[in-house]
């Protein structure tokens, strides 16, 4: 398989230590409800997860919360509680809207609160190595001792300008360089440390807790593409001076954003869509189609109209996999497409290119079904790869009928309409459309199929 690396700008050919692929996504920070753009990244990532455990592959998958930050502190503030009880409140919200979404739950998940004691560690190490500094109780790290800042962002550091993500403050060696350690103020959380009572910096967070689990070379890094710079870049910087090594990550992959509009779906703009929301109004598997219907890397703009037309699709599906019928000899070479699915998986994880080959083998699945060939065999492929997306196509209609009891009334129906008792007939017809069964009279044969 090939993945486009951030890091190189290249796609290269992943390249796991044995069957075993470590993974560590960078989470929520639980200040309130994640949004769609939350559940665009999660999904993305479940479906290369998913993806790699289907080519026979164990993927350790780390995910982190940033339970601890300016944001956190606001937040909680606001609302007149600590900021733990916000963070318990949205990080159990998002775990159960992640269920909801077919996401398979992570090997850890771990906590920055929970990780004080590996970023003291982590930190103090840093300042032994001179790649950090203690001020007045603030620790930073120092940018310009890494000879290679800017690789993954491909930024010149003597380019670089302070700006809105890269705070100054007079008393640090250089605008450039970033807290490892903010000192306590008033009012806020805190931890002891040698430089005193504080708390840590949002970017020695995540090299903390990938390196405490899974050590200080992992195979694939992920997030968003608005973590690039500063966030991974950072984590980078400090990582390979902690540890000496490179690479930090082998494979930097970051997806696209979600827009409102022309807007970057955000918090921080007050443009958003909660997951809650959107589960409220949309099914599960249609806003996952609707995030892999584009190449992950490319933004994606979410409105009802956008969902709904997913909504379709998943329905096309559905029916294809709900169609009754015949045992006789199946004409479908299936091997074929599942061939194609993985070779489109393999490229980049280039979901609209397998998604196209599922619709290819619900087209033939009708073709064969309408003249009379069995479609079983094709309809368990179908099922197979579609769970590889993550897609749940769950029944929504009453089980209460059997195939096989609906393919008898089905018979008895025709057989009353060839008696011109079309009455009787009309009344099963009627019946069926209840229990969610829809008859479609061809001009060779009767069919049915399940409605949503």
């Amino acid at each position: 398989m090939k993945i486009h690396n951030t890091l190189t700008g290249k796609t290269e050919s992943l390249k796991p230590s044995g069957t075993t692929i470590t993974m560590y996504v960078c989470g929520i920070t639980p200040y309130s409800p994640a949004h769609v753009g939350h559940a665009m990244r999660s999904v993305v990532f479940d479906v290369f997860k998913r993806y790699l455990e289907h080519k026979g592959l164990d993927v350790i998958h780390v995910e982190n919360f940033t339970d601890i930050d300016d944001k956190m502190i606001d937040g909680a503030r606001k609302l007149g509680i600590s900021v733990s009880e916000l963070a318990e409140s949205n990080i159990s919200s998002y775990l159960k809207e992640m269920d909801m979404l077919g996401v398979l739950r992570a090997n850890s998940y771990p906590r920055a609160t929970a990780e004080i004691e590996n970023i003291v560690n982590m930190i103090s190490v840093l300042i032994e190595n001179q790649a950090a500094y203690e001020v007045n109780g603030d620790v930073y790290f120092r940018v310009r001792s890494v000879s290679d800042y800017g690789k993954l962002s491909d930024r010149d550091i003597e380019k670089l300008k302070s700006g809105a993500r890269v705070a100054i403050a007079d008393h640090k060696e250089d605008a450039l360089d970033f807290a490892l350690w903010k000192s306590q103020k008033p009012g806020e959380p805190a931890w002891q440390s040698p430089w005193g009572p504080g708390r840590p910096g949002w970017h020695i967070e995540c090299s903390a807790m990938a390196l405490q689990y899974l050590g200080e070379s992992i195979d694939v890094h992920g997030g968003g593409q608005d973590l690039i710079f500063p966030h991974h870049e950072n984590e980078i910087a400090q990582s390979e001076s902690f540890s000496g090594k490179k690479p930090f990550a082998k494979v930097w992959m970051h997806n696209g954003l979600v827009r409102l509009g022309e807007d970057k779906m955000s918090k921080s703009l007050g443009n958003m869509v909660t997951i809650g929301q959107a589960l409220e109004t949309h099914s599960a598997d249609a806003l996952r189609l609707l995030f892999i219907s584009s190449h992950y890397r490319s933004p994606i703009t979410y409105n009802d109209d956008a969902v709904l037309s997913q909504e379709s699709a998943i329905q096309r599906i559905k029916n294809a996999l709900e169609l009754g019928g015949v045992e006789t000899n199946s004409k479908i070479d299936t091997s074929s497409y599942v061939t194609s699915f993985d070779s489109a998986m393999d490229d980049d994880l280039n979901t609209p290119k397998a998604l196209a080959v599922i619709f290819e083998l619900v087209r033939e699945i009708h073709k064969e079904y309408k003249i009379g060939n069995s479609i079983s065999k094709a309809q368990v492929t179908l099922k197979e790869i579609t769970g590889v997306l993550g897609l749940k196509l769950s029944s929504t209609k009453s089980n209460a009928a059997s195939d096989g009891f609906i393919d008898l009334l089905v018979e008895v129906r025709l057989s009353l309409r060839n008696a011109n008792q079309y009455d009787l007939a009309d009344k099963i017809r009627d019946g069926l459309i209840k229990l969610g069964v829809q008859i479609e009279d061809g001009v060779d044969k009767t069919s049915w199929k399940r409605l949503s």
